[in-house]
């Protein structure tokens, strides 16, 4: 495919005598959305460490942590293009009502089935089969969503972060409260508190305020058309398209070592509930750090290269535990796993959404979920094999070689990818012109 001009217009402008790491929530929706958003993924970390905890407890087999990573992401990959169409098309406000409604739905029926003792396997397949599809929808459409939050668009950057922020703090939090509460009262309580927790990001949706005459519709026309027109704009450009695949393949051979936490936890630590709860929050943490980092940059010149060191340290951070067999270093090097993933998803996110035209945000939001979301499923089935037929240790340190392989080989690239960028950061006025 021949190589295509940068996107043209509607990028926000740098960030100018700014330096607060939180001006973003001078914007009422934003502070709204944070808020509630908050709260719920606190819950939503509850559920995803519960529910491993629950399958490895069910099964005892590595191979079915990965099959339910195959089964909670499959559907997302088949979905999310479309649901960057439907992103452009309609209000992603009341969009994002129907899916956390539905999200919290799931919750509920998951918690009712551990509760009255008829949770089985595949029930728990299906429902999160049901989850992957929501959030198919839920992902793109909530991060294209956080431009038409803010009344400030120089503040994109800074609500990126934020973002991030309140994911990893979540993930710090969620994990140590879910730990204990499997061990002294079961895996249902967490399901619950998760579902409820859904009520405060639907509370502070319906108590936002938009100015209707402010949103820009995408034109009617078929939706294969529109995501042709999506995929070309995307891939047509080639600092958007590195960005992608690098993230493709990071979510293809280094994000799956969430997949095999708990029994990496129970088998190779000798630990409990207790200790998987910290071992995830030590990611959590790590991540935490990282938003930090982001939030206090007072702009995106530079994120490239911390795109590329990224996957560098997440690989051999995982190297690192395939020798581990002491609880504390564990913890010291899932920190820095954590840092790894934060930082590269979140840089790519946040240049990602400087370059791209408004009218084609949801579209190219998409793509970035399922340069993510969508290899996941792969990865899951991978890896999950691979520790079953050999070990779980030999699992992450595959995995670690060939995450600092891809950041290599993207760090080789950085000097086209900042050639072809140059006009974006021109306009952006992060470089002066020639």
């Amino acid at each position: 495919m021949p190589e295509q001009s940068p996107p043209r217009d509607s990028a926000p402008p740098p960030i100018v005598g700014r330096t607060s790491a939180i001006r973003a929530l001078g914007n009422r929706n934003y502070r709204l959305f944070f808020g509630g958003q908050g709260i719920s993924l606190v819950g939503t970390w509850m559920q995803n460490l519960a529910l491993q905890w629950l399958v490895w407890q069910l099964t005892k087999n590595p191979l079915w942590l990965g099959v339910l990573g195959f089964s909670s992401q499959i559907l997302s990959f088949a979905v999310a293009p479309f649901a960057g169409v439907v992103a452009d098309r309609w209000r992603k406000h009341r969009l994002l009502l129907w899916t956390q409604s539905l999200s919290l739905v799931q919750a509920g029926v998951l918690a009712l089935l551990v509760f009255t003792g008829w949770v089985q396997f595949w029930h728990v397949l299906v429902l999160a089969a049901f989850l992957g599809l929501v959030n198919g929808f839920d992902i793109p459409i909530r991060q294209s969503f956080v431009v038409e939050m803010l009344e400030r668009r120089e503040d994109l950057p800074n609500a990126i972060a934020l973002n991030s922020f309140i994911f990893n703090g979540a993930r710090l939090i969620g994990p140590v409260i879910a730990g204990v509460l499997i061990y002294y009262v079961g895996e249902a309580n967490c399901f619950l508190i998760n579902a409820i927790s859904y009520l405060a990001v639907l509370a502070a949706l319906l108590m936002m305020r938009f100015n209707p005459a402010a949103k820009r519709k995408m034109p009617p026309r078929h939706v294969w058309d529109a995501l042709r027109e999506g995929y070309n704009y995307a891939f047509g450009f080639e600092p958007i398209r590195d960005m992608l695949l690098l993230l493709a393949a990071i979510g293809l051979v280094g994000h799956q070592y969430q997949s095999l936490m708990s029994a990496f936890a129970d088998h190779t630590l000798h630990g409990g509930a207790k200790t998987y709860g910290w071992l995830v929050s030590s990611v959590g943490f790590g991540a935490l750090l990282g938003a930090v980092y982001l939030a206090r940059r007072r702009s995106v010149l530079g994120l490239d290269r911390v795109i590329g060191l990224a996957p560098i340290l997440l690989g051999f951070s995982l190297i690192g535990l395939a020798y581990c067999r002491y609880v504390p270093l564990a913890l010291g090097l899932l920190v820095l796993l954590g840092f790894g993933v934060m930082t590269q998803m979140a840089s790519t996110n946040t240049l990602l959404q400087s370059m791209i035209d408004d009218d084609k945000r949801g579209r190219v939001m998409s793509f970035y979920t399922l340069s993510f979301v969508g290899t996941a499923p792969f990865g899951s089935l991978w890896i999950g094999h691979f520790a079953a037929r050999y070990s779980i240790p030999s699992a992450y340190f595959v995995s670690g070689c060939l995450c600092i392989v891809c950041g290599l080989v993207f760090l080789a690239r950085l000097g086209r990818f900042r050639q072809a960028a140059q006009p974006v950061y021109e306009r952006l006025g992060l470089i002066k012109r020639n």
